[in-house]
């Protein structure tokens, strides 16, 4: 199995899954934004991997208008040179609108995070290299006035089915990737990444979440970033 594969399993097995209020929209990526994902994935998701990097589940100015993890359209565009057509989620919610690469939201914790890796590597290629980023879930989940609720927050009943799911698709990444560390952005994205891989080969560790909501993170998170990775016995070029 490969990337493409694990991944569109993983897409099909979320797509039969239902939500309950107060989630009242689910966007799904990996359907509507397919074309953008895929190239992502053949273009930087070959070969084996030193470092994964695992978010928590796509941004409704990022991955959700671009298919990319933490895609921030300038980003993804113009360092990466992914573009495509993306189409819209089966239920569109009137205040987080999929434009795609039209979106002219800025997704502030991608902005961060590309930023530091463009800063750092130069190009997208060196990066890639030695680097992977992934979402552990493919779905964003929205409430009636538009609010972002992350998976952490859902009903347990609803919770479970969904990490089973992604924890299988996120361990056989990793198996295919076979990277020295997995790396979560964010607390919950490790917690996930060391149920899901239990018992391999692995060392785990923890970077800032670039989320604007988080007060560390608006304190220069490239840098606290870096620091952590450095921690962890990442060289940093």
């Amino acid at each position: 199995m490969d990337l493409l594969a694990c991944t569109q399993s993983l897409s099909d097995a979320v797509e039969k899954l239902t939500f309950s209020e107060p989630v009242t929209h689910v966007y799904n990526p990996l359907v509507y934004a397919w074309e953008a994902h895929r190239r992502y994935l053949e273009c930087y998701g070959t070969g084996t991997k030193e470092v994964v990097l695992v978010g928590m589940n796509p941004g409704p100015w990022g991955m959700a208008q671009t298919g990319v993890p933490f895609g921030e359209v300038g980003a993804v565009r113009d360092w990466m040179g992914i573009e495509a057509k993306v189409s819209k989620p089966n239920r569109e919610h009137p205040k987080r609108p999929v434009e795609g690469f039209s979106c002219t939201r800025s997704e502030v914790s991608g902005r961060r995070l590309w930023g530091w890796a463009a800063d750092r590597f130069g190009t997208a290629e060196a990066f890639f290299e030695r680097f992977f980023v992934l979402n552990h879930c493919p779905l964003c989940f929205m409430e009636e006035s538009g609010r972002n609720r992350t998976p952490d927050k859902l009903a347990v009943d609803e919770r479970q089915p969904l990490e089973a799911r992604c924890d299988e698709a996120l361990r056989q990444s990793i198996e295919i990737l076979k990277p020295r560390m997995v790396i979560g952005v964010g607390a919950h994205a490790r917690k996930r990444a060391e149920v899901a891989c239990a018992g391999m080969a692995l060392s785990f560790g923890q970077i800032l979440h670039p989320s604007p909501a988080s007060p560390a993170a608006n304190r220069g998170w490239a840098d606290q970033a870096e620091a952590q990775l450095k921690d962890l016995g990442i060289h940093i070029p």
